[in-house]
């Protein structure tokens, strides 16, 4: 679907009739999620919540995902396909270069692995710096933000945290059913400090590659992990644009 969209594009570029003004992204990872979810989790979350925002939001981009993150400290289970952060954050400005070569000055990233939230930070500053018409915006961590939006109680352990665990398990549920196996969930909250971080890597915390408590997903908390995130994306994107995408110091 992706190909024949991008297929449709240049075609409109070669009659001048290029119709985005804005693009999305979905930057995921290809890592081990338990023996209940599929390696790509990360990507399938990420792009199917950037499809379904498209759906809504007029001249909208669809990038090709991004299925490889940084998963270094996730790659004692096989089998990690991991990059460094060095070069995700160069491949992630090599994509703002090139859409800033095309006129498409607004961008929104939505991220699907805990390990990319580094060099997406460090590639979105340093592109803003050096190009400060570009706008670039990022739902960093869905998980986060979704365990926010929704009503407190919605999950029955650790808000709904966890890789693999109650939320990630359930938006899987919502979205490729086909692909979860609840026969095979298992997770573990891991003893974590309040406040200070502690760089792990995943084998410290868990031996079943997921943590919190995947046996408690449902897709009708998927199904309201899914709504709550585009709904608040779409009117996001719609007050962006509204605004003329400005903000700051308006006066």
């Amino acid at each position: 679907m992706v190909a024949s969209k991008l297929l449709e594009l240049m075609r409109g570029c070669e009659r001048r009739t290029f119709k985005f003004d804005k693009a999305i992204l979905a930057v995921g990872a290809t890592e081990y999620h338990g023996d209940h979810l599929p390696y790509g989790t990360d990507t399938i979350v990420a792009r199917r919540l950037v499809e379904e925002v498209a759906k809504r939001i007029n001249g909208l981009l669809v990038l090709p995902p991004i299925p490889y993150g940084m998963s270094l400290h996730y790659a004692k289970f096989p089998i990690a396909i991991t990059l460094t952060s060095e070069t995700l954050t160069k491949v992630l400005k090599d994509v703002f270069s090139s859409l800033f070569k095309h006129g498409i000055m607004k961008l929104l990233i939505i991220n699907g692995h805990d390990g990319n939230i580094a060099p997406i930070e460090v590639a979105t500053r340093e592109f803003k710096v050096e190009h400060p018409e570009m706008n670039l915006c990022v739902l960093e961590a869905w998980w986060i933000t979704a365990g926010k939006l929704l009503p407190k109680g919605t999950f029955e352990v650790w808000d709904g945290l966890g890789h693999a665990g109650e939320s990630e398990t359930s938006i899987m549920l919502a979205m490729n059913p086909e692909l979860v196996d609840m026969k095979h969930t298992k997770g573990v909250v891991p003893e974590l400090p309040s406040h200070v971080q502690i760089k792990w890597t995943f084998d410290e915390l868990t031996p079943y590659g997921a943590t919190g408590d995947p046996s408690k997903a449902t897709r009708d908390k998927g199904e309201k992990v899914m709504k709550v995130l585009i709904d608040h994306v779409v009117s996001f994107i719609k007050e962006m644009d509204e605004k003329g995408w400005k903000y700051g110091i308006l006066g």
